[in-house]
């Protein structure tokens, strides 16, 4: 039986690619497409099934994906001619897609797969766009609300042009109270007159046990953020808060938050759109809130590249305290921060490598509850060595060298964990003023809370694991001994019982696997007297057993707890009352 042909060849892999491609994006879109009805009918634990569902997605259409290819190219499967035969051909088959951008990154998945790439390698990757500018006509992902007569008018006809199939419990007040918050948005700008219309989303957005209806109020000064927070209670719908900042929807679209469920025909546009209202924030972050990973992922590197073209600084050692498992480092004009695994972990760490691998596996998967950092995973990235500065090579040399090969001119990083970069939390006590300091303590209180809600205890809950973003919100980073909340036990302190026991220089009692003392994290927290006292006032409870093991009841009995996404005061029904 003869041979195929190349061009046979480059035709069946490409073809392959692109019909992987295709069912991924179809069973995405159907996914997604449920999180409507998951609101509607208030089915929180299936909403939470599909989130996770939908993350697992991708890795089930590229695995089987790159063995077809294997298996159609066989010995001929690294043969680079081939490869960049077939590029040309698949970019053809993707140019009238609305989705293009993110079959892109599909077929750049399946050759590294294949090649395991150090860097890039434009000839049979997509490094860049292969489109110069976007291959299909744009489609406004949004909907004007145009001559609306004054706030309430305009608040009257979003809630009435959004349609649900259950009702709301009261759209008359709900539409009064958005419409006090707008008035009192558009008072410093001169009123109502100055604002000439709304531009929202066309699709809803859902996650956890919220709607969204985001957009803008567009003004004859610049636009200002409109976003309409939608719960469902028993008694039905219920604007929940609106929101008018940029900071506040900055917030909601955080890298320490799920990813949103929204229905969009071309992520291009939505991105860009997204963009318009929280203008600080990269397309990378946007690809990812809209749960396209990995074009978020795409577009981060493709960013990151940029960036080292146009700066001038080099990556150094990271701030804060040096970590048993991850050397940190960083390059000060980037907002992220690079995690690479040591090559031995110091002692008294137990874990392992692919244990903590699994950690953050776990926490890609899970609700981050807006307290978990989200981590892109990166393999064999290659950056010039100029970019690098000595003490941190030495370090890299010293503490990761089966991690990273480290040449005359470039540096190899054969694995990494890139994160958004915060500001330690026990650097952040030390430079902060009194009420900041005591705002954020509160604040680290109120995230292990919420992990507990989320069924995550952190493991470690010492002040240098846990991280400042931007807006002095806490978050937590160090994952290596995080772990489920319900696999843990929370037990009250043994009480001595005699002098030797009490005076003891070790623990005189045994400690089971997973089990906790809450009584002991006063000893951990370090505080000051000032900072502890405030910290107690409000969180006392953590040090009792009796908060932990409720959460775990509540949890066990099958209970989403839900998670606020924005301040106490943004809640509508808090600030204006009921009725």
């Amino acid at each position: 039986m003869p041979h195929p042909t190349d061009s046979t060849l480059v035709n069946l892999s490409a073809r392959a690619i692109y019909d992987a491609f295709d069912a991924y994006q179809k069973q995405f879109h159907a996914i997604t497409r449920r999180a409507r009805l998951r609101f509607e009918r208030r089915e929180w634990n299936a909403m939470h099934a599909d989130a996770v569902e939908r993350l697992d997605l991708y890795k089930a259409r590229v695995d089987p994906a790159v063995d077809r290819v294997r298996a159609l190219l066989a010995e001929r499967a690294q043969e680079k001619e081939i490869w960049r035969g077939m590029k040309p051909v698949y970019s053809k088959a993707i140019e009238a897609r609305d989705d293009w951008e993110l079959a892109e990154t599909f077929f750049n998945s399946i050759t590294r797969r294949i090649f395991a790439t150090v860097g890039v390698d434009k000839q049979i990757e997509f490094v860049d766009s292969d489109f110069d500018a976007p291959p299909t006509p744009a489609r406004v992902p949004t909907r004007a609300f145009h001559r609306a007569a004054s706030p309430l008018d305009l608040a009257q006809s979003l809630l009435h042009d959004y349609h649900f199939d259950a009702d709301y419990a009261d759209e008359v007040r709900d539409a009064r109270w958005v419409a006090q918050e707008i008035t009192a948005r558009v008072e410093n700008i001169g009123g109502w007159k100055q604002v000439t219309h709304a531009e929202m989303g066309e699709s809803v957005f859902y996650r956890d046990q919220r709607a969204y209806l985001i957009g803008l109020m567009h003004t004859t000064d610049k636009p200002i953020p409109l976003v309409l927070a939608l719960t469902n209670a028993p008694a039905g719908i219920a604007v929940d808060a609106a929101l008018t900042g940029e900071n506040d929807v900055s917030i909601l679209f955080s890298f320490a938050r799920a990813y949103f469920h929204v229905e969009v025909a071309r992520p291009y546009d939505l991105a860009r759109f997204l963009h318009r209202i929280m203008p600080r924030k990269r397309i990378a972050e946007l690809y990812l809130s809209i749960g396209n990973h990995k074009q978020g992922k795409t577009e981060l590197y493709r960013d990151l590249l940029q960036h080292l073209a146009e700066s001038d600084d080099q990556f150094e050692i990271a701030r804060g305290d040096r970590g048993m498992v991850m050397t940190v480092f960083t390059l000060p004009s980037y907002d992220v921060v690079f995690k690479m695994f040591k090559d031995h972990f110091a002692e008294p760490k137990t874990t392992t490598r692919a244990q903590v691998i699994e950690k953050y596996n776990l926490v890609f998967k899970h609700d981050r509850a807006g307290r978990l950092i989200d981590a892109q995973e990166f393999e064999h990235l290659e950056i010039d060595r100029a970019k690098f500065s000595e003490p941190l090579l030495e370090e890299l040399t010293r503490v990761a060298a089966d991690s990273v090969i480290i040449e005359d001119r470039r540096v190899h990083l054969r694995h990494a964990y890139v994160e958004r970069r915060v500001t330690p939390l026990n650097l952040f006590l030390r430079q902060a003023d009194a009420p900041t300091a005591q705002q954020a303590v509160l604040d680290y209180g109120n995230c292990i809370k919420d992990l507990a809600a989320s069924n995550i205890f952190p493991g470690d809950v010492l002040l240098k694991n846990f991280g400042v973003t931007r807006h002095g919100r806490v978050v937590f980073y160090d994952y290596d001994e995080l772990r489920l909340l319900t696999d843990c036990t929370f037990s009250a302190m043994p009480i001595a019982r005699d002098e030797m026991e009490e005076f003891a220089g070790e623990a005189w009692y045994y400690v089971a696997e997973n089990e906790v003392f809450p009584e002991e994290f006063r000893t951990f927290l370090g505080l000051t007297a000032e900072l502890r006292e405030a910290f107690s006032a409000q969180h006392a409870d953590l040090f009792e057993v009796d908060f932990w093991r409720a959460t775990q009841a509540r949890l066990a009995a099958g209970e989403v707890i839900d998670i606020v996404p924005y301040a106490a005061d943004k809640r509508l029904a808090i600030k204006y009352g009921r009725g």
